[in-house]
């Protein structure tokens, strides 16, 4: 199963650093928040991913094309023009970087991926600032076993995120960032049927709102709770935090 993450926005929330990089590059504990969660789900045996990147996307299209070199030791014979690089770790990865445009909202970038999903039924699909140390096996197993179009991980974090409802483990209403701060909310985690792409307009089209909201109304969209860490990165505080928990080396993400 490929997947797909979003990682175009803008990130202004933490203008602190994404005025210089997009906000999945931003480092914990000197490594991108893309490549935590990258190695989160190769951890589970997802090894291909499709990155929609957009604002900023040179900077994730050349971390990947340097990958060796940043991330191994390197010597470079400047003389004879050549360059030998270390073998260090080597992470069994394919990655597609899908630059999908700067004003795209989440929904459009999902839509212009469809082309990199050609012969898959199902796909993962995540935020590039959010981690979780979910059992994604379990996460996938759930799907599989309700035949619904979506699956979506509800965890219970501080206020000011979209509220779901929920009757067992089927969504009643799907609410994006409403004004009461209650109960479960999106974790920005999610197994789709690439059917869920035709619920999809267009570019300005939000994933959150309207897509997911009429798959919601359908009876389409089934929740996995999930108990345990949830974090994400909107803020520089945030940020600090998922640093500490990093830097303790006791991070619950780190599964690999």
């Amino acid at each position: 199963m490929k997947v797909v993450i979003l990682a175009g926005g803008y990130g202004t929330r933490i203008s602190e650093e994404s005025h210089l990089i997009p906000k999945p590059m931003i480092e914990i504990g000197g490594k991108p928040m893309l490549w935590h969660i990258m190695n989160y789900y190769a951890a589970h045996g997802l090894n291909e991913f499709i990155i929609a990147a957009g604002y900023k996307a040179e900077y994730i299209k050349n971390y990947f094309l340097n990958y060796y070199a940043i991330n191994n030791d390197i010597s470079i014979d400047l003389i004879n023009n050549k360059t030998i690089i270390y073998d260090g770790k080597q992470p069994n990865w394919k990655i597609h970087i899908l630059d999908t445009g700067l004003g795209t909202q989440t929904g459009g970038r999902i839509k212009r991926v469809k082309k990199m999903l050609e012969g898959e039924e199902n796909f993962m699909l995540a935020y590039g600032d959010g981690l979780i140390d979910m059992n994604m096996t379990d996460f996938m197993k759930f799907h599989n076993s309700h035949g619904k179009l979506a699956s979506v991980t509800a965890v219970r974090p501080p206020a000011r995120f979209g509220r779901i409802s929920i009757d067992g483990c089927k969504v009643c209403e799907f609410n994006e960032k409403p004004d009461m701060d209650q109960g479960w909310i999106n974790g920005g985690f999610f197994i789709v049927n690439k059917k869920v792409i035709d619920y999809i307009d267009g570019d300005q089209t939000v994933w959150e709102r309207e897509p997911i909201e009429r798959i919601a109304r359908e009876g389409q969209l089934m929740c996995f709770q999930h108990q345990g860490f949830w974090s994400c990165m909107d803020t520089l505080k945030e940020k600090n935090i998922i640093e500490e928990y990093w830097n303790s080396g006791k991070a619950p993400w780190k599964i690999w």
